[in-house]
C-alpha cells in the first residue's frame, strides 16, 4: 500500500560558493502511485518513474513562476511507446505510458532493467516549458541511450545551454517500488574548473543513484556527489505528489466535442465513461449530466 510509502519531496542546494546549484527528489511513493494506477510492468516503472522525476527536476530549474509545469515526451520507437510526464514547481506530478504492460527480460549484460531497450533510441527527447512571457516552448534532442538521465542532461546541455549533471533510479523490490529519486546538478556563471574536476570525480565514484537511497537517503546523497564542495541545503523541502488535474467537471465538458445525436446516443446507453490517460481515472457521466450539457449548449447558442 502506498499509505506505508513516506511522501516524496524536492531538496533544493547549492555548493562551491553558490557556483553549483542542486535539486534532488525523492519520488518513491511517486513513482508507486503511478505503478498501481497504471498497471506498470517492472520496466514500464523504471522508464516511467525516471521520466516523472525529471520532469519535476526540469520544472525547478526551468520554471519561472510558481505555477510553471514542464512535461517532458519521450518517443524512441521501443516497446513502451510514448512516455510522457509533466512535472510542476508546485510539486504536483503526474505521466502515462502508451503500452503500460510492455516489459523485457533483464540485461543479459549486467543482469539490469532493460530500460533503453523498452524505450528504444530512435526517436527524441521533447520538453515544452512557457517562457518569461507565458508562451510554450518546445525543444528536443535525438536520444542518445534510451536511459533518460543521460538524454536529460543532453537535452539541457544542447538545448538550454546549461551544463549539467543528470543521475535518475527507481529500484524496484518485493513487487513495489522500494526507492525511487534523481538529482540534478547545474554549473552556474562563475564556477572554476576545479570545482567542475571534483565534481566530475565525485560523480565518477558514486555509482547508482539508487543504491545511494537504498542504503541512506536523498540528503546522503547529495552530500556524497558534493563531497568537498560545502554542500548547503535550503531549511525545508518541497511536498511532492502524484496529482492530476483532471476533474468530473473537465471529464463532462470534453463530450462537447461531440454532436447532439452521439450524446443522445450516450444517454440511451445509460451514459459514457471518460477516461483520463494521464492517471488512469475514469469518470462515468450520467445520462442527466449529459442532458444538462447539452442544455447548456442550447442556451450558449440562443
Amino acid at each position: 500500500m502506498t499509505d506505508a510509502i513516506p511522501a516524496s519531496f524536492v531538496l533544493r542546494g547549492t555548493a562551491a560558493e553558490n557556483t553549483l546549484r542542486l535539486v534532488g527528489m525523492d519520488a518513491t511513493r511517486i513513482v508507486e502511485d503511478a505503478r498501481l494506477r497504471h498497471g506498470l510492468s517492472k520496466t514500464a516503472t523504471a522508464v516511467l518513474g525516471r521520466t516523472m522525476t525529471a520532469s519535476a527536476l526540469l520544472a525547478t530549474v526551468l520554471g519561472k513562476r510558481s505555477d510553471s509545469r514542464v512535461t517532458v515526451r519521450v518517443h524512441g520507437g521501443g516497446p513502451v511507446g510514448l512516455v510522457v510526464a509533466e512535472g510542476s514547481v508546485d510539486g504536483r506530478i503526474r505521466g502515462y505510458v502508451g503500452h503500460p504492460d510492455a516489459d523485457l527480460p533483464l540485461r543479459e549484460s549486467d543482469g539490469k532493467l532493460d530500460v533503453s531497450g523498452l524505450v528504444g533510441t530512435d526517436g527524441e527527447l521533447e520538453v515544452t516549458r512557457l517562457l518569461d512571457n507565458g508562451e510554450p516552448y518546445t525543444g528536443s534532442v535525438h536520444l542518445i541511450s534510451g536511459e533518460i538521465a543521460e538524454d536529460v542532461s543532453t537535452y539541457l546541455g544542447v538545448s538550454e545551454q546549461i551544463p549539467n549533471a543528470a543521475l535518475l533510479g527507481v529500484y524496484e523490490e518485493g513487487g513495489r517500488v522500494h526507492r525511487a529519486g534523481g538529482v540534478l546538478i547545474q554549473a552556474m556563471p562563475g564556477v572554476s574548473d576545479e570545482t567542475l574536476a571534483r565534481l566530475e570525480a565525485n560523480i565518477r565514484a558514486f555509482g547508482q543513484i539508487t543504491d545511494h537511497l537504498r542504503r541512506g537517503s536523498l540528503m546522503e546523497a547529495m552530500t556524497v556527489l558534493t563531497e568537498g564542495l560545502n554542500l548547503t541545503l535550503a531549511p525545508e523541502a518541497q511536498p511532492a505528489a502524484f496529482q492530476c488535474r483532471c476533474t468530473r467537471e473537465r471529464a463532462s465538458d470534453s463530450l462537447r466535442f461531440f454532436n447532439a445525436e452521439e450524446r443522445q446516443e450516450m444517454i440511451d446507453a445509460g451514459g459514457q465513461g471518460v477516461h483520463c490517460h494521464w492517471c488512469s481515472e475514469t469518470y462515468h457521466i450520467t445520462p442527466a449530466e449529459i442532458a444538462a450539457l447539452d442544455a447548456q449548449i442550447e442556451r450558449a447558442r440562443a
